[in-house]
């Protein structure tokens, strides 16, 4: 569903992402994480057609984001860690805006039950200038879901959401994976990752530490040969083991 194969991302003279390839499969949820600056942002934005590709391809859903970009986005929903909303509509009006322009048939019903799943209906004629900074990014979830997207990006998603938020971001992005939608979620929220992840890609500088499922990681980078974690003296947690894969220390936690 989203392909990358010698993807690469320059900003002038820096570059950000290097002959970058992976695939995501639908109903494959893909934990994107890395230091700040590892260009995952870039990879996003690439791949929903935002940024400029400087080398190497980028499809979606069978299409070049480059030589055929307009089937390429109408297949792509993308969420950005901070949205910018319309700040004269009203939390309906964006859903019904999104509905026109993905041409969407019948989306009453659909809007009403994302409305009520992300507690927007309270503030459904309210307008976007009116809107706190999680309730923002539960509108921009709620437009994302609506596409019912092919591929679904979301770049730090959990920004600003409450715990009921949270909770049920979570649990609607794996109801979108099973049916069908490939996910790509970039998070360093790692425990997040690890619940609702099928795999996971570690950038650092642009290239690609690792990449397979969590299951991988942890034999590549955890504990090895059958010794327990006390044993070893390394890896116990998903965080010990990501800091293992980029070559970084952990840092030393602070008692109260």
């Amino acid at each position: 569903m989203v392909n990358l194969s010698n993807f690469s991302k320059c900003y002038d003279d820096s570059i950000a992402v290097s002959k970058l390839s992976f695939s995501v499969e639908p109903g494959q949820v893909l934990g994107l994480v890395g230091r700040n600056g590892a260009g995952k942002t870039s990879t996003i934005k690439s791949i929903a057609g935002i940024l400029s590709v400087s080398g190497g391809t980028v499809c979606v859903d069978g299409h070049d984001i480059v030589k055929d970009p307009i089937p390429a986005k109408q297949a792509t929903a993308y969420v950005p860690d901070d949205p910018e909303l319309f700040t004269d509509l009203t939390v309906e009006q964006h859903l019904q805006f999104t509905a026109s322009v993905y041409s969407i048939p019948e989306p009453t019903a659909h809007i009403a039950k994302l409305l009520t799943d992300f507690e927007l209906e309270p503030k459904r004629h309210s307008p976007a200038s009116d809107l706190s900074r999680g309730m923002r990014q539960k509108l921009a979830i709620c437009s994302a879901y609506l596409q019912q997207p092919q591929a679904l990006l979301l770049d730090e998603p959990m920004t600003g959401l409450d715990p009921y938020g949270i909770r049920m971001l979570k649990s609607t992005i794996l109801t979108q994976a099973k049916s069908g939608t490939a996910v790509i979620i970039s998070s360093h929220l790692l425990a997040m990752v690890e619940d609702i992840c099928s795999h996971i890609l570690i950038l650092d500088q642009g290239q690609a530490k690792f990449l397979g499922t969590i299951d991988g990681l942890k034999e590549q980078f955890g504990t090895p040969n059958g010794m327990t974690s006390d044993e070893a003296g390394i890896a116990k947690t998903l965080e010990e083991i990501y800091f293992a894969a980029i070559d970084q220390p952990m840092p030393t936690s602070v008692s109260k």
